[in-house]
């Protein structure tokens, strides 16, 4: 089965390969006929999403309270994300992958956020770990790395934020000291998603030793083998949402990492993981919209379904109104995560549509939660019923990848920055 599997799988990408470049044909042509701005979605995007969308409905959200309560890595879901070219999907052809751009990976991540963001953080933590590979890696460590992902379905992981170094990305502690052929990694890392299933690292640590060198000289990123002596692997951590997610501490003591595992080279590290963002924040903001829509939609068939005072909930203005808000955002912040990855597609530099993106999408994600709770009044407090977890899930997309004050330090100086030159 598993081979059958692998051969329906290869040749779904041959397929969307082919389709893949036949919509850039049309896209070139439409260009050429002076077609601009508009809303529709290709084939290949309306394929891709109609998959995503039909494995969230099906198989995620049937098995999602089961993952929640307790606390299992959804392996076979991953394994079924894998088969279907869910995962992986901004690795280049060069490598095996499909080479999607960043929006049509949104629209992929949308819809398994849908089912549950447990899943989705896991499968774009993925994508994060690959980003730096992706975007600084040569062809020798893209091939080894990147490559081995698109034969089986592994996993990598993210390691920048340490106990005491979350936003401020300058604070990171672990230090790579250079001796010979090799760089010797000590530190902790905290918060890595992933931790104990990745394959690989990517690893932030500073090789500068004088602390007055500014960061964008002090660090250097690293790929490290998950199975290198010294990988000491801590606890899986009881969050209060996403409780799929396997989300650990890891310890380096004495790792030893050859020098050709480092990416570019010594110094450029934090313009590396930083540059990631501007790739990774516009799924993680389509992660949240999916949650929203999916809040939506289960506070409106409820609305429809129960009765107070001799009609239904949502002939009740009270009611009617909360739940046009709630469409209204969930809506826009589509949009702002549209306009990003839409940016950053066309080669632009997209950090200010990415973190307003990843700011707006991130609180409505909460405020929409909220308020499918409170339509479902009692039973919205009661784990029988689906909103308190997408509430509980809601919550870390204010945190993880930039906190949505972070996001508004990096708006406020982008806005002010253009009125300055």
């Amino acid at each position: 089965m598993s081979g059958l599997c692998r051969v329906l799988r290869v040749g779904a990408r041959a397929g969307l390969r082919l389709q893949s470049h036949s919509a850039a044909s049309s896209k070139a042509k439409a260009g050429q006929e002076g077609h601009g701005y508009n809303f529709e979605l290709n084939d290949q995007q309306k394929e891709f999403q109609a998959t995503a969308r039909k494995f969230a409905r099906e198989e995620i959200i049937p098995a999602a309270p089961h993952y929640d309560k307790t606390g299992e890595y959804p392996v076979p879901l991953i394994r079924r994300a894998w088969e279907l070219g869910l995962m992986n999907t901004h690795i280049p052809e060069t490598c095996g992958g499909l080479g999607l751009k960043i929006f049509d990976t949104c629209l992929i991540t949308e819809e398994i956020a849908y089912g549950c963001t447990g899943l989705q953080t896991a499968v774009e933590a993925n994508s994060l770990g690959q980003m730096p590979v992706i975007i600084a890696g040569n062809e020798q460590q893209q091939k080894k790395y990147l490559g081995r992902m698109t034969e089986e379905p592994l996993i990598c992981a993210y390691c920048v934020t340490e106990p005491s170094a979350g936003s401020d990305v300058a604070s990171i502690r672990t230090r790579a000291e250079k001796k010979g052929d090799e760089y010797i990694l000590n530190g902790q890392k905290m918060w890595i998603t992933n931790g104990r299933k990745a394959n690989w690292y990517f690893v932030l640590a500073r090789s500068e030793g004088d602390p007055g060198v500014p960061a964008s000289r002090a660090f250097t990123g690293f790929i490290v083998e998950a199975d290198t002596p010294g990988i000491q692997i801590g606890r899986k951590e009881i969050n209060m949402g996403q409780r799929c997610s396997d989300t650990r501490g890891i310890t380096f003591e004495d790792v030893r990492v050859p020098k050709e595992n480092v990416l570019i080279g010594e110094g450029v590290g934090f313009k590396i993981a930083m540059g990631a963002f501007d790739k990774t924040r516009p799924p993680v903001a389509a992660g949240a919209v999916g949650l929203a829509q999916r809040a939506l939609d289960e506070a409106t068939k409820y609305a429809l379904e129960r009765k107070t005072f001799g009609k239904f909930l949502a002939e009740h203005q009270v009611v009617s109104f909360m739940l046009a808000e709630m469409a209204m955002k969930v809506e826009l912040a589509r949009m702002a995560y549209q306009r990003a990855a839409w940016e950053v597609d066309q080669g632009r530099r997209n950090t200010y549509y990415a973190s307003i993106a990843k700011a707006f999408a991130g609180d409505i994600a909460n405020q929409v939660a909220t308020d499918a709770v409170q339509i479902f009044g009692g039973n919205g407090f009661n784990s029988e019923y689906p909103v308190e977890k997408l509430m509980r899930d809601a919550k870390i997309f204010q945190i993880y990848e930039g906190t949505a004050q972070i996001q508004r330090v990096i708006i406020a100086r982008e806005h002010i920055g253009k009125y300055k030159q």
